[in-house]
């Protein structure tokens, strides 16, 4: 069953749909572009987006379903600008994120570039503060058995762990809202990868409709070892796994300028 369709009338053989394919589907041929038999479709859509007459459909991404780029409204400082105010936020008002600004931010996320266009996310939603609370908890306790085991990277953990029993300061989730976490199949070898430049998209997106977020790091830590008793909390299918992890909510406090970093440094061959 083919699933390109070629507009003959419009088609000008310029063979662009051709040559941008990651995966060489697409061949050239005297009619025009054609599937090639030994390859495989990815699904990502280039084909149909780079051509320049709207002659080239893809069942398996439609070119009803794509928008036109306008570059025209994009201006390189306010870009730069833009990228350059992200933040960390680790300190979050306790109003929780109305579900259909969290889905404005997922529904952005899943347009961040895949390895081989896999995709293969879902996302889990927690908002629940006993919930939360729990998941502090056993993170903490994950810490203290690699703390007691030695673990030459557990050392790191140490003023985490003293400064919770202390205090209770929650330096694990932050006292966030909501934890959003990213699921992938148990057998995907590229959740992890996938779910950073999804995360990505989401938190650069986030500050736009009001929202702050900040990568919960030791929560993955703790879920990427396979920690059963955080993985039974947050009841995850046994055929799934944590991809990764990112908090969100609302900030405390407004910044006001943006930060410098270290010099960049570049070597040329």
């Amino acid at each position: 069953m083919k699933i390109l369709h070629v507009d003959q009338e419009k088609c000008t053989r310029c063979s662009i749909c051709a040559k941008v394919c990651p995966a060489s589907f697409i061949k050239m041929t005297e009619e025009g572009p054609q599937e090639n038999e030994f390859r495989f479709c990815i699904s990502c859509g280039h084909c149909v987006a780079v051509c320049p007459h709207r002659a080239l459909d893809n069942e398996r991404a439609p070119l009803a379903q794509q928008e036109p780029i306008n570059p025209s409204k994009w201006d390189v400082q306010a870009a730069r600008d833009f990228l350059r105010s992200r933040r960390s936020i680790r300190r979050y008002k306790q109003e929780t994120v109305p579900q259909e600004k969290l889905l404005q931010i997922l529904d952005i996320a899943r347009y961040a570039p895949t390895g081989g266009n896999g995709q293969g996310l879902s996302y889990l939603v927690i908002s629940d503060k006993e919930k939360l609370q729990q998941i502090t908890e056993l993170t903490i306790q994950w810490m203290e058995q690699e703390l007691s085991s030695g673990v030459p990277s557990a050392a790191y953990y140490r003023n985490v762990v003293r400064q919770y029993r202390a205090t209770g300061e929650d330096m694990i989730l932050r006292g966030a809202p909501h934890l959003i976490v990213a699921l992938c199949d148990e057998k995907f070898l590229r959740g992890q990868e996938n779910a950073h430049f999804s995360f990505a998209y989401a938190e650069l997106f986030a500050p736009t409709i009001g929202i702050g977020t900040c990568w919960a790091g030791y929560f993955q830590a703790c879920a990427f070892t396979g920690y059963a008793p955080l993985l039974k909390v947050l009841e995850i299918p046994a055929d799934k796994k944590v991809a990764g992890a990112l908090m969100a909510g609302y900030s405390q406090y407004k910044y006001h300028r943006l930060v410098e970093r270290n010099p960049l440094e570049v070597n040329w061959l």
